[in-house]
């Protein structure tokens, strides 16, 4: 029990330190309005998607994650513009998150591409699992469970929160930079306890190059940079798309772990992917890794095609 105990308060430091209440996800070239509000309403369809993350499976108390969000572009006097609300859930050791932010972009056509600029407000909800703290198993005699800066019972509580965002996409690449709890909400669960979520900034961007020789294949790196001013962490992608349809891919984050990554459009519209990642340390001795699920369903109900072919959402 002990040996479960260091690795889940290893494991939850070395999240915190790359923003312990924003979740990373490995899949995250699939889901940019889920860290960047100016990527709402990319594209031309309307966008159901969500990631459901299982990190560091079999090690008790490990953090589970999903997001959630829709998103759609819209025309006003031929201007451009996009919405959407995006939720998380998650849950890391003795703590769980939940947000609920709703998102808005203006997209400006430049050179040949679009300069999205956007915003998001909401609210987060952050809880502690007191009952469920024993410090009696850690066998000596520095841990105080009587301690009163240890929150005692279930707490929770909720502030106001938003983030911002820039977005350059074209056909053929894309950028993006946002910043997540713009305002540093502070949640106070007592008189001794409570919790600040410190703002995260994410870098981020890609390519799509085309094979010169092989028309149906496409290789797109992709990277994404997080840090909190104190300490950052980087996520290099390489994708192989086949035909727009079918892809797999290799990542690795710096902090130590290596990414595989499969996905595939089952039908017109509709995207599932699926990635494995492995640490490089000796956790992978101890779990069976990291998994998610991503699942999307692009869509146009107010301007219904003739065709059925759909775009994939990957070149929007």
């Amino acid at each position: 029990m002990r040996r479960y105990f260091v690795l889940l308060i290893t494991m939850i430091a070395t999240t915190a330190a790359f923003g312990q209440f924003d979740p990373q996800m490995g899949q995250y070239m699939y889901l940019p309005m889920g860290y960047n509000p100016a990527a709402v309403g990319e594209g031309d369809m309307m966008k159901v998607a969500g990631i459901h993350r299982m990190q560091y499976v079999d090690i008790l108390n490990a953090p589970m994650s999903t997001w959630f969000t829709f998103s759609s572009p819209f025309v006003i006097a031929k201007t451009r513009h996009g919405a959407g609300v995006r939720f998380l859930n998650d849950r890391y050791g003795l703590f769980q998150t939940q947000s609920l932010y709703v998102q808005y972009a203006y997209r400006q056509k430049l050179g040949p591409g679009y300069l999205s600029a956007g915003i998001e407000l909401g609210f987060v909800n952050v809880g502690f699992k007191g009952d469920s703290v024993n410090l009696s198993q850690m066998g000596d005699d520095y841990h105080d469970s009587n301690d009163e800066v240890i929150p005692k019972g279930d707490k929770s509580g909720m502030k106001f929160d938003m983030g911002v965002g820039l977005y350059y996409a074209t056909p053929t690449w894309w950028v993006g930079a946002s910043y997540s709890h713009l305002i540093r909400p502070e949640i106070e669960w007592d008189d001794y306890a409570s919790v600040t979520l410190e703002g995260t900034m994410y870098l981020v961007g890609g390519y799509h190059y085309r094979l010169r020789n092989y028309k149906e294949w496409v290789l797109t790196p992709s990277a994404m940079v997080m840090t909190d001013f104190s300490s950052w962490d980087i996520n290099l992608t390489l994708m192989c798309d086949y035909k727009e349809r079918y892809r797999w891919g290799l990542g690795y984050r710096l902090m130590g772990s290596v990414n595989i990554l499969l996905g595939i459009d089952v039908i017109n519209g509709l995207q599932v992917g699926y990635s494995c990642e492995l640490p490089t340390s000796k956790l992978l001795l101890e779990s069976y890794g990291s998994h998610e699920i991503y699942l999307a369903y692009s869509f146009d109900i107010l301007k219904p095609k003739r065709t059925n072919k759909y775009k994939s959402v990957r070149y929007l």
